[in-house]
């Protein structure tokens, strides 16, 4: 006789099971009373949910809101340990409380800075400045154009007597943070190249920081006291600039994200793509004009959190560009 097995009943996918004590701490935290409709809004860290874009005038908001928040609370603390503060000496005026955040911008470019026309590297001139004053050295020919070098702002200038304190340690590379030359004192340079170079402090015409000769030094440090900002590609393409100060209104911080945008456009290059990863790994985007010269765009401060921006706004060939989205 034909003997029929029973069938068994398709079994339904139960949902994914959480960890007993992630599902308890996180049952607390939030007050939920239901395991379901916990595991409906539960994220793996495999698949974390999309960070959310703001226009480049709510990430600003934030920012400075942030930036304030912890000023705030770096006063009251300060008022709170007065006591302890007059007991021991300490002065009234302290580089904790007056903290000027510095609010940085951070673009994620489509190029490869290993291929030479790729490797983007110079600098912007703001119309509002960084909020920083840099501290100059010049290297010039004549004594005549020192003295003038040091009535234009440099903190020092010389030739072959300032290179000399550099390459024996007696002016120390912390008194310092730009340097300035003319093209005739450039020879000299060789010897404290290793000294400055790796700290980004070379004399470079891409940078605006070489003169064609003595005459023109002044107006080379002119234009670095006036608050031009240096960028330059990091190994993965990505250049961060500081484009003002938490103390700067929205205004003039937006105004400098303009012109430091409008900038790194002009200086755009004609091919450009990150290629394959090293090694041969995986595809990255081809070069070409018709590719993506933005990639993201980030807005962080000194010892705040960083804000993903919509590129729309803060791409110079966008229609969005430094304005809102539509609804």
């Amino acid at each position: 006789p034909h003997i029929t097995h029973p069938t068994t009943p398709p079994t339904e996918k139960k949902p994914m099971a959480l960890p007993t004590s992630l599902l308890r701490t996180t049952l607390r935290k939030s007050n939920v009373t239901s395991t379901s409709i916990l595991i409906q809004n539960y994220t793996s860290r495999a698949h974390p949910q999309p960070k959310p874009q703001h226009t480049i005038q709510e990430a600003l908001k934030f920012v400075l809101q942030g930036s304030e928040e912890r000023r705030t609370k770096r006063a009251a603390k300060w008022e709170r340990n007065k006591e302890q503060r007059e007991k021991k000496g300490v002065k009234e005026e302290g580089p904790y409380r007056n903290v000027d955040e510095t609010i940085e911008l951070a673009i994620n470019l489509n190029v490869d800075p290993r291929k030479p026309n790729q490797s983007l590297r110079g600098s912007f001139p703001l119309p509002h400045g960084t909020g920083k004053t840099p501290k100059v050295i010049a290297f010039v020919s004549s004594d005549k154009a020192a003295a003038e070098a040091l009535a234009a702002g440099a903190v020092k200038a010389g030739g072959q007597d300032l290179v000399d304190e550099i390459a024996n340690g007696t002016l120390p590379l912390t008194s310092f943070d730009r340097t300035v030359a003319s093209k005739g004192v450039l020879g000299k340079l060789g010897k404290i190249a290793r000294v400055l170079g790796p700290r980004g402090l070379m004399p470079n015409p891409k940078l605006g920081t070489v003169a064609d000769n003595d005459d023109g030094i002044t107006g080379v440090i002119a234009d670095q006291l006036a608050g031009a900002v240096p960028y330059r590609t990091d190994k993965d393409g990505i250049i961060h600039a500081g484009i003002g100060k938490a103390s700067f209104d929205e205004e003039q911080l937006l105004e400098n994200v303009r012109a430091f945008m409008n900038g790194l456009q002009d200086v755009k290059p004609e091919t450009f793509g990150k290629g394959k990863k090293k090694g041969g790994g995986g595809g990255g985007k081809k070069a070409g004009a018709g590719t993506k010269f933005y990639l993201s765009a980030h807005l962080t401060s000194t010892q705040g959190r960083g804000y993903k921006i919509d590129l729309r706004t803060v791409d110079p060939t966008s229609a969005f560009f430094m304005g809102e989205l539509p609804e």
